[in-house]
């Protein structure tokens, strides 16, 4: 493994490279191979970079992967030749030279091993509360009955953090004679605040605690004192009226939405997505943008969007004036967003002081997920009493502006703090804790402990194509003997997500889409399987959990937020740490068997050696009637090469040679992208017959 600052030495090597250089000649020069014809010729071998990395390639290909997936690095075509990728440093990565901060940014640097402190006097408690407390374990114990104003709650996967949250203001109101009209519990989501809301009323039936969403309980603020923030009547703006406004904006621009996806999309990013997720991510998209600004208190100004390159300037205008149209027809419509209501509420409380809420506690849920605004609004409730759970192995939106930092840094904001760490999983049996301890082993965490033994049921599944692979999970469900709620089967990307939901729609397999776009019930009946990319499944479990798509390609995901997206954001984390945690957070959904399978050359960097012991890997072959239905591709791309030999009049080989039908046949490539990797299959090739292949492919 590379050292932390072993991707400094890859940039300077790259920005001391006279002249753009594709992976394999960096690596190269790193690792110091003179035999390459290129180092001679140009005489890198007199470098200073020059053998400086004694690596494998793949080692070396894995920094470079890092770098690109951090903004540091880009992949450009060269001019005239867009298949022609070489690497290019990027200004960031120029100043990643000068003040290098990306290796601070590691969760290992931050964390620490949290032991939870039992004193007698605790002790003491537990068997006075023998009753209320003798389900929990000391830590869990130690989490609901802790006197200090300030404490936090590491909370491990399944360690049972809701259930110790609700227990603790249970003994706060109970116990402690605290005024239930004075706890205030927050969360993230509607679903958690509901499923909150149910377990406290079991003991709070007259609903005097507050449970929140920060938007709910800034939004309940807002309609109190509407005329003391507003000039006129102001009202949220719900979410099917968001495509009426960008409807407006796009006919205000003399287009429409058609024209705005293709403009705003490449063809591969289009590729298998619908019109209605097409247009519901563009949207999301110029939100966005609007509510960055605010977020960040700046002017929408389209000199932020200057840095487009020239392919991506048609776009970036596009998305200036829509999102300004947003901004504008919102103030004349009297419409609040998300953004709108948490500092709306904060600029009241600034100006009325009076009249921010008293609590004497507040307890914060999924604290990882917190973001710089939440913070600052928690800081202006004021609250002595403190509390917050969460788990930094589970951090995973830090594209969506949350910030780790907040809960790394608790102790030192709140000095003398009480920190309490659950271990215990009652999730999953002892062989998947294993493995997921073993996933994030180089963050540093505590390890988790198992309550449970269980079968021992982990494979990894490797396929000659993701048809194959995908196949396997289906025919796998439709024989399972485990209740079809209790699967789930998760993908990183929506348009794996599309594929999967496709095979099963033609098997007559019911099934729920959970997508980072939206949800959708396909075939619904009341036994269902759900299909979902792992953001939008977390905090769920299910018996069977099945994580597709585990190659380089997906972990880390090498699809990055639209170009536009990422000319106005600053990424204040590391992203391959993030891919990993996403990694760990799919892994401990499952309960009692774990399948993870991938197609191609080799499994996922996330998946280490230590990690291949304890899995089941099998190479699996194709089906009767897998192999019927490539053989049948087999021919279709022979009549079609045939057709086309006829057609331009040239031999049908120097259309497309045999071995490359049967790589395809293997491979299965289902974008331009992935028909790269198909022998015989250079730029040119791919830019005459490209799509053509693919619609034979795809069928």
């Amino acid at each position: 493994m590379s050292s932390d600052l072993d991707y400094i030495t890859v940039l300077e090597a790259l920005q001391s490279i006279p002249f753009n250089v594709g992976k394999k000649l960096l690596s190269d020069v790193l690792r110091g191979d003179d035999k390459n014809e290129s180092v001679k010729k140009n005489f890198l071998n007199r470098l200073d970079t020059f053998g400086t990395l004694a690596y494998e390639p793949h080692e070396i290909n894995a920094i470079v992967d890092r770098l690109i997936l951090n903004g540091l690095i880009k992949s450009v075509s060269l001019p005239g030749k867009s298949f022609w990728k070489v690497l290019e440093l990027t200004p960031k990565g120029r100043e990643e030279i000068l003040n290098p901060t990306l290796h601070k940014k590691k969760l290992s640097n931050h964390v620490k091993h949290y032991e939870t402190n039992i004193t007698d006097k605790d002790r003491t408690v537990f068997s006075a509360l023998e009753s209320f407390l003798s389900k929990f374990n000391d830590g869990q114990k130690k989490a609901i009955i802790s006197s200090n104003k300030h404490i936090l709650c590491i909370a491990g996967a399944g360690s049972g953090k809701t259930t110790v949250l609700t227990k603790r203001i249970e003994f706060l109101t109970k116990y402690k004679s605290v005024n239930p009209s004075k706890v205030l519990a927050i969360t993230f989501t509607r679903k958690a605040r509901q499923e909150m809301m149910a377990r406290i009323g079991k003991f709070d039936p007259l609903g005097k605690i507050r449970v929140e969403t920060f938007n709910s309980f800034c939004e309940k603020i807002l309609q109190k004192h509407n005329d003391l923030v507003y000039g006129k009547k102001v009202r949220v703006l719900a979410y099917r009226e968001k495509f009426s406004v960008i409807n407006k904006a796009l006919a205000s621009l003399n287009t429409n939405m058609k024209r705005a996806v293709a403009s705003y999309f490449t063809t591969q990013q289009r590729s298998g997505r619908s019109d209605e997720q097409l247009a519901s991510i563009f949207m999301n998209d110029c939100f966005f943008i609007r509510d960055y600004f605010k977020f960040k208190n700046l002017p929408l100004s389209s000199k932020l969007f200057e840095g487009a390159d020239y392919k991506n300037k048609p776009s970036a205008e596009l998305v200036y004036h829509v999102s300004k149209y947003i901004e504008e027809f919102m103030n004349e419509e009297g419409l609040r967003d998300f953004a709108d209501q948490l500092l709306d509420t904060m600029n009241l409380f600034r100006v009325h002081p009076e009249l921010i809420p008293k609590f004497e506690h507040i307890l914060i849920d999924e604290y990882q997920d917190v973001n710089s605004t939440q913070i600052e609004f928690v800081d202006m409730l004021n609250v002595s009493n403190v509390f917050a759970v969460g788990d930094p192995r589970q951090s995973i939106f830090g594209w969506r502006g949350s910030d780790i930092k907040y809960i790394l840094g608790f102790e030192e904001k709140y000095e003398g703090c009480e920190v309490v760490s659950l271990v215990m999983n009652y999730r999953s049996t002892k062989a998947i804790v294993d493995l997921m301890n073993s996933a994030i082993k180089s963050l540093g965490m505590n390890d988790l402990e198992s309550s449970f033994e269980g079968e021992r049921e982990l494979s990894l599944l490797k396929f000659s194509s993701e048809y194959s692979e995908f196949n396997h999970v289906v025919e796998e469900i439709k024989k399972s003997t485990v209740p079809r709620k209790e699967i789930f089967v998760l993908a990183r990307t929506n348009k794996q997500l599309n594929e999967l939901s496709n095979m099963l729609k033609n098997n007559l397999i019911d099934h729920v889409v959970k997508s980072d776009e939206m949800k959708s019930s396909i075939l619904a009946g009341a036994n269902q399987v759900t299909l979902a990319t792992i953001h939008a499944i977390k905090g769920l479990e299910a018996d069977l959990v099945y994580v597709v798509g585990c190659n380089g390609s997906n972990f880390p995901c090498k699809g990055s937020e639209h170009p536009i997206i990422d000319l106005v954001k600053v990424d204040e984390y590391d992203k391959e740490e993030e891919e990993k945690r996403l990694f760990y957070v799919a892994i401990s959904r499952a309960r009692k068997k774990l399948c993870l399978s991938y197609s191609g050359t080799r499994a996922t960097m996330f998946i280490t050696e230590e990690m291949l012991k304890m899995l089941k890997e099998e190479n699996k072959v194709m089906t009767e009637d897998e192999e019927g239905s490539t053989k049948g591709l087999e021919r279709r791309l022979k009549d079609w090469r045939l057709m086309k030999a006829k057609e331009l009049g040239v031999p049908a080989y120097t259309i497309m040679h045999d071995k490359t039908i049967i790589d395809i046949r293997m491979k299965l490539p289902q974008s331009l992208r992935e028909l790269e990797e198909v022998y015989g299959f250079g730029p040119t090739k791919i830019m005459r017959y490209g799509e053509e292949v693919l619609g034979l492919i795809i069928g």
